[in-house]
């Protein structure tokens, strides 16, 4: 780096290094820093802009999704023009980043995490952040993140509630210390109960502001808590956050379910135009279901079945969790539709 590029990178974040938690040494480890953001969403999206304005010097944006209007009320990085190009999320973020910051490097991953990609995708990083819409990705990163010693931060946020957590493997509980398995039934999701735009925001600023502590070598003073936030209702809580659990199969056991790809995974059904999805742990009361996806298209529900007409799909779900997604045989696709009207 040239005496004119360390002039012109020191006024750029010139407020961030005054701060002296932070200072010169703390700016210098985040633009050597490497972090991949799993999901490039609202809180994705919003995690990559505070990261890059920061000055992190390389970000791995994953995502296997296209930007749709629908998204712009809260995906900060997206704007009309890509909405009807339907971009993918990954590229448009990437592109919209450099022109915020031309001085860190950003890789868009328009791919989907899996047991098989996750080497690749995540391997090389220092820490990992969670966009994601579904538990089954989560607990594929925090079995990967534990296996590889990799801090990550865990994300969420539906309706006006959200809540973050550091996992910091060794140190703190991890997810599956927390949930043991993925909620049962139906779970509420962004396009049945809606999301507000604040507390996406806000989840993912508390979520990048660990990460600047971490990635700038204060990870020993990282406050340790579950954070609760309720923006609708005004409630912020916090929770302390336990240290790892010895009898957990993930951080105490070291049985890494997740990565051998046997949990939930989805099939192609040849010749069908269609992917099958069985998800084992998750029960549903199809009637319920019904009630919540009504409002997005045709619905038609017994004791052995739901059948919904959703845009192009036709997704047929069973009370075992099994779901058969016609429309698409993109494994992926097929993945998020589930995550997207079933549950996460």
């Amino acid at each position: 780096m040239n005496e004119a590029s360390t002039a012109a990178d020191h006024d750029r974040y010139s407020r961030q290094i005054r701060f002296r938690e932070l200072g010169e040494e703390g700016q210098r480890r985040l633009a050597q820093a490497r972090v991949a953001i799993v999901g490039c969403g609202a809180l994705g999206s919003a995690q990559a802009e505070l990261l890059a304005r920061a000055g992190v010097g390389f970000l791995r944006l994953i995502d296997r999704d296209y930007i749709e209007l629908s998204n712009l009320q809260r995906q900060t990085l997206y704007d009309e023009h890509d909405a009807a190009e339907a971009l993918p999320k990954a590229a448009a973020a990437a592109r919209r980043l450099k022109a915020i910051n031309s001085t860190i490097q950003v890789e868009p991953a328009i791919d989907d995490l899996t047991p098989a990609t996750i080497e690749d995708l995540l391997g090389d990083v220092d820490l990992v952040m969670d966009g994601t819409d579904n538990f089954e990705t989560r607990y594929l990163i925090n079995d990967f993140a534990l296996r590889e010693d990799i801090p990550w931060i865990y994300g969420a946020a539906v309706g006006s509630y959200g809540l973050k957590m550091p996992v910091i493997p060794g140190k703190t509980c991890c997810l599956r210390c927390m949930l043991l398995q993925p909620p049962g039934g139906a779970q509420q999701t962004c396009e049945t109960a809606g999301v507000l735009g604040p507390i996406t925001t806000t989840i993912a600023a508390l979520q990048v502001a660990d990460a600047l502590m971490i990635l700038s070598g204060h990870i020993d003073e990282l406050a340790r808590r579950v954070t609760i936030v309720d923006v609708w209702a005004g409630d912020i809580m916090q929770l302390p956050q336990p240290e790892p659990k010895p009898d957990c199969p993930a951080c105490g056991r070291r049985e890494f379910t997740y990565l051998t790809g046997k949990r939930c995974a989805p099939i192609g059904l040849c010749g069908r135009n269609a992917v099958q999805i069985y998800d084992r742990e998750r029960h549903l009361d199809l009637q319920e279901l019904a009630e919540r996806l009504k409002p997005m298209g045709t619905v038609r529900v017994n004791d052995f079945a739901l059948r919904a007409q959703i845009d192009k799909y036709d997704i047929t779900v069973f009370p075992d969790g099994r779901a058969i997604l016609k429309g698409t045989t993109d494994i992926g696709v097929a993945r998020g539709l589930y995550a997207k009207y079933i549950g996460n």
